[in-house]
């Protein structure tokens, strides 16, 4: 890609939804639900609270990095800030600065789809940081390519801005704003059921007989 493409900024989220979601767990909702997970190589580094936002997106460029120092300037409390490195997995576009900025404008978290630096001050700072790897090459500013507020590329799933993220140290969930709240509610019954399924563990049962499971068609010889 060529230029600079600026979109606009999504609008913001019902913080009581923002708060719902994070009493769902991501791997509560991959018991029903299969599509908009990021890959796993995409981990926590940093912060590893389960959180929620808005998703404003970056595709960020090689080693111009002028296009995420333009989103840290435009971020509001409860975006997450959410970055295609279009494939480049050795510069760093994040470090301590850029986390801190991040948290300062109130961001939910941050992840890349490639590689981030500074781990310390990350951790220090606190901000949910998602990232393939750590890199001591980081970016330059030469303001030349990259775009702001329009679909990319993220661990293998499409998200655009206005896209709600829910993460933790599981892994992270991509949702469309319509399909967020029924997924979360969901879940939320689901682990609220569970705990009736724990008590019946501790009490002996035995668990596939707790959850109904049987096995079908005729026994394979060893």
């Amino acid at each position: 890609m060529n230029g600079i493409e600026l979109g606009t900024l999504p609008a913001p989220c019902d913080p009581a939804l923002l708060a719902t979601l994070c009493e769902a767990e991501p791997a509560t909702i991959g018991h029903f639900h299969d599509h908009g997970f990021l890959h796993r190589r995409i981990r926590a580094v940093a912060g590893t609270r389960r959180t929620a936002g808005v998703a404003v997106t970056v595709r960020c460029e090689g080693n111009d990095g002028s296009i995420l120092h333009h989103a840290l300037g435009q971020l509001r409390a409860g975006d997450f800030l959410v970055v295609d490195r279009a494939g480049d997995d050795v510069v760093a576009c994040l470090g301590g600065a850029s986390a801190l900025a991040a948290q300062l404008r109130g961001a939910a978290g941050v992840v890349v789809d490639g590689c981030v630096t500074d781990i310390d001050e990350l951790r220090q700072i606190g901000l949910p940081v998602w990232a393939c790897g750590l890199s001591a090459r980081t970016t330059r500013s030469s303001g030349a390519v990259g775009t702001f507020c329009r679909p990319v590329q993220c661990g293998g799933v499409q998200v655009s801005a206005g896209d709600l993220v829910l993460a933790d140290e599981n892994g992270i969930l991509v949702m469309s704003p319509h399909e967020a709240r029924g997924l979360a509610e969901r879940a939320i019954e689901m682990q609220r059921a569970e705990q009736s399924t724990l008590d019946r563990l501790r009490a002996g049962e035995s668990y596939p007989a707790i959850l109904g499971t049987a096995l079908r068609g005729e026994e394979v010889p060893a």
